[in-house]
């Protein structure tokens, strides 16, 4: 008999690309999502719900209605910048909505999460790479806001005997494989998006030195002045999910657990700028600006704990298959501007 999942934030980047797989492994899935910053034909399999996590009439009716094994919990608000600006944003829906979905699940004596968390967390870390003992010292309200809801769960795991896995990320880069499935966010904020995109316009006949591209950044103490990042495939993030979830299934004695997911090796802005030059064949240019506000200097992993007790690794460790996915589909689905 097949394991219904319900996935909040089903129909975003990540959360899309979850839902197909669990559906390719055979699982029964359930989405749950507002479509405020999602698309509703990225869900390509399930039932597709619209609600928001604070409707908890809506929320409970979906647990009445459908036999929920476990709940993947990726329906977050994830850009740094906007966090700085809009903290209230962000308190609201990453913590007070998750608890309302916690709280939900415990009324119907559902207690398996899979939690969307960050390296957020970290803030600038004393150590690298970062290990699970790194200690957490966001310095943004996004990080704050995913390690409230870390505290949370290790409070509910004590209380109420409350299961969860954290999964702490590094950078999600990468859309399908075959370009069917793929990366938008609107505002786009991200680092290889808007590399691609910029590859894109010049392909297309834009003029180099027009570039919009920006750089933020460029006397950080690294080996190139610019921020170093670990880049993970969604796809293995997504691989990830689902071994967290089996771990649940073979430990039940085990409480609230957190993982690092990366792929153990950094890269410098100008070494992906260079590396998607070198996937896409375009030459194309940027401009250096200031520091954002929040950025870290380095995030690097060390997910050596969730290879050895999830039994994963990532499939696509080199940064340029990520890059030549994600190309694949900007290249169907151009930005409109």
């Amino acid at each position: 008999m097949s394991k219904t999942i319900l996935v909040t934030g089903g129909a975003g980047y990540i959360g899309s690309h979850m839902v197909r797989m669990l559906d390719q492994r055979g699982f029964d899935v359930v989405v749950y999502d507002n479509l405020e910053r999602g698309n509703r034909d990225a869900v390509t399999a399930g039932v597709l719900i619209e609600g928001d996590l604070h409707d908890t009439d809506r929320l409970n009716s979906v647990f009445e209605s459908h036999d929920i094994e476990a709940v993947m919990h990726f329906a977050a608000l994830a850009y740094v910048g906007e966090s700085v600006h809009e903290p209230a944003l962000y308190y609201r829906n990453n913590v007070t909505g998750t608890q309302c979905l916690l709280d939900t699940m415990r009324a119907h004596q559902v207690n398996k999460l899979v939690f969307s968390s960050t390296c957020a967390t970290y803030g600038v870390p004393e150590n690298l790479p970062i290990t699970e003992a790194t200690p957490q010292n966001p310095i943004n309200p996004y990080g704050q806001s995913k390690l409230m809801v870390e505290q949370i769960l290790k409070d509910y795991s004590v209380a109420y005997g409350f299961r969860s896995v954290a999964l702490r990320y590094f950078n999600a880069a990468g859309c399908a494989e075959d370009g069917s499935l793929g990366e938008r966010h609107d505002p786009e904020t991200h680092l290889l998006p808007l590399i691609l995109f910029e590859a894109l316009r010049v392909q297309s006949g834009g003029n180099p030195t027009d570039t919009a591209l920006k750089v933020f950044g460029n006397d950080f103490d690294t080996r190139d002045g610019t921020c170093v990042r670990d880049y993970i495939h969604v796809n293995d993030l997504c691989s990830a999910h689902i071994a967290a979830f089996e771990r649940m299934l073979k430990t039940p004695d085990l409480g609230a657990e957190q993982f690092n997911l990366g792929v153990n090796r950094g890269y410098t802005v100008l070494e992906i700028i260079d590396a998607c030059r070198e996937v896409t064949g375009v030459d194309f240019s940027y401009n250096s600006v200031a520091r954002r506000a929040g950025d870290p200097p380095e995030l690097v992993a060390d997910a050596s704990r969730a290879m050895s007790e999830l039994q994963w690794s990532p499939v696509h460790a080199d940064v340029k298959e990520s890059i030549q996915h994600a190309w694949n589909w900007f290249s169907a689905h151009p930005p409109a501007n």
